[in-house]
């Protein structure tokens, strides 16, 4: 299976999943426009996306989807109260409402809704499983309920949302509003509480943490390097960011290493080199 960040943040997100022929998409929160160059970067072709998946309607997981779906004719997979959420209006031949925690199929893929908690009505995550190997994308967690636990149990491969620095958040110039709705149990989970729920519940199977959506008002990549490079024992250890698309990675070539290596250059796996790829947050 290959795998990439092709967006992560608060400013948009979109997840690519492939096993040979099949490819789906989990979000498209980013314009059509930018999708194509950074799928072109990684060399993936837009023909080649069997599915889209959405979590929930929030902007910054929709923003792409209407063009996109349609330019490519792609079927969208999305719950009933997300779409109501959404106030698009899709061709309806591509449209298939599911339930947060329903098993769809395409092709050689099998992708399970995972029910979790955000503000949002009726919204998931998802897990993307072939072969035996599974990939969680695990991003907008309001809190960490049994549902995202247990996802994060079983995942080889696993996206995590560790969006704000607790001290940033509470000392920044959000408005106290916006401060409780990102912490209050139905936003966005920190660093802190990422590292614990991982370090509770990590597989003894994985083979690679991706931490994803970070704010970039409230969180850097150098911040969360250093909550997680103590723990990064055994599994290689990458940071998404909103500014540029991760390397596209094989399961078959992620090795288990420890250690972290910062890199400006999206590289592909298929280099050889055994160091791991960071993506160093630009200041805005």
């Amino acid at each position: 299976m290959k795998y990439a960040a092709i967006a992560s943040g608060s400013n948009g997100n979109c997840y690519y999943i492939s096993n040979g022929d099949d490819a789906v998409l989990v979000d498209i929160g980013i314009n059509t426009k930018h999708v194509l160059l950074r799928m072109g970067n990684l060399g993936i072709d837009p023909c080649s996306i069997k599915a889209i998946f959405i979590t929930h309607e929030h902007t910054d997981h929709i923003r792409g989807l209407s063009v996109f779906c349609k330019r490519f004719q792609i079927p969208i997979y999305i719950t009933a109260g997300s779409y109501r959420g959404t106030r698009l209006h899709l061709p309806e031949h591509l449209v298939n409402i599911i339930t947060p925690d329903q098993l769809v199929e395409v092709g050689s893929l099998r992708i399970q809704g995972i029910p979790k908690t955000h503000d949002a009505h009726e919204p998931c995550s998802f897990m993307v499983s072939s072969g035996g190997i599974n990939i969680a994308v695990l991003t907008d967690l309001g809190c960490v309920c049994e549902n995202v636990k247990q996802a994060i149990a079983d995942a080889d491969i696993l996206m995590l949302e560790s969006n704000y620095d607790e001290d940033l958040l509470m000392n920044g110039r959000y408005s106290y509003y916006l401060k409780s709705r990102i912490s209050g149990g139905l936003g966005h989970i920190s660093n802190k509480a990422a590292l614990k729920v991982f370090l509770e519940c990590r597989s003894v199977k994985l083979r690679h943490l991706i931490l994803t959506h970070l704010s970039g008002e409230n969180n850097t990549v150098e911040i969360v390097e250093r909550t997680f490079a103590a723990h990064c024992d055994g599994f290689r250890l990458s940071v998404a960011t909103r500014y540029k698309e991760t390397a596209l990675f094989h399961t078959e070539e992620v090795v288990y290493t420890s250690g972290i290596t910062r890199s400006s250059e999206s590289v592909s796996m298929n280099s050889g080199t055994q160091a791991e790829i960071l993506f160093p947050e630009v200041r805005e």
